[in-house]
């Protein structure tokens, strides 16, 4: 995915502008990269999600000190501005001086195993792929004016935000079987070794997670699937406070969410833009 995210946030931000966090790979993924890598140190000294997310909060807030916003997504990962408005991500953000922490839409895409192959890398991703389920716990506070820390895998942040509208966040977790299941085996692995992330779906190997790709594609009524439309008359529900102050979005665990929220299309006006 690294360098699909490369290659869609420098179109949008401009290559110079990006950072990659590089926690201890050893696959020279992160090598001769054309931006910015930081290669963190053992997160050791407390738990690791925790520490994770501290260090990325300090990061983001020393950031803020030279750059107007911080946006900070996973490798697979992709945030759009709706096409239908904005040209981009420069744009959206530039229509909202004023709002200090924004939400994405979050739509996961799913690999159509039956009709579709594996995932080109030298082909644009809608191209590819058009199925969809929207995940409201997903909605994460993506893009941020202040030094607010992220906290809970930054799907949570210490400030009140709002899910934008116009801002889409495209995860490709599920969409590629096979890379599911690679990706799968290696964060389980990680959760062996340190016992990071343990109550996530982290914890699931990749055949557990195929299986529940699997099972989602059985349940797969093409003739019923629609155009998605956001939700806008409830779109304000879905962040709530927390009774430690944190704000994050709401919903469905991811995988009893994949398995009966309803798929979508993502619409047309979208392609092109990942």
């Amino acid at each position: 995915m690294l360098p699909r995210w490369l290659d869609h946030y420098g179109r949008q931000v401009g290559v110079e502008n990006l950072v990659v966090l590089d926690d201890n790979s050893t696959d020279g993924s992160t090598e001769g990269l054309p931006c910015t890598v930081i290669h963190l140190p053992p997160l050791t000294k407390k738990e690791f999600e925790p520490a994770r997310m501290g260090l990325v909060s300090g990061i983001a807030a020393g950031l803020l000190e030279g750059y107007d916003a911080v946006l900070f997504t996973d490798a697979d990962e992709f945030l759009v501005a709706d096409p239908k408005k904005y040209a981009g991500l420069r744009e959206l953000l530039a229509d909202r001086p004023g709002v200090p922490v924004l939400g994405a839409i979050n739509l996961n895409l799913v690999h159509d195993v039956a009709r579709e192959p594996a995932l080109d890398d030298s082909r644009p991703v809608f191209e590819q792929r058009r199925l969809a389920k929207f995940m409201p716990l997903m909605c994460k506070p993506a893009v941020k004016r202040i030094p607010a820390p992220w906290a809970h895998a930054s799907h949570g942040i210490f400030a009140p935000y709002a899910v934008d509208r116009d801002l889409y966040m495209f995860h490709l977790k599920f969409a590629d079987r096979e890379l599911l299941r690679a990706a799968a085996e290696h964060r389980q692995q990680m959760v062996a070794m340190d016992g990071r992330a343990d109550a996530t779906s982290w914890r699931y190997g990749g055949d557990a997670m195929v299986e529940l790709l699997d099972r989602v594609n059985e349940a797969l009524d093409r003739s019923a699937v629609r155009n998605f439309r956001p939700p806008l008359r409830r779109l304000h529900t879905i962040v709530q406070e927390q009774p430690n102050g944190m704000f994050r979005a709401v919903g469905r665990g991811q995988v009893l969410a994949m398995e009966t929220l309803p798929f979508v299309r993502v619409p047309e006006r979208f392609v092109g833009s990942l």
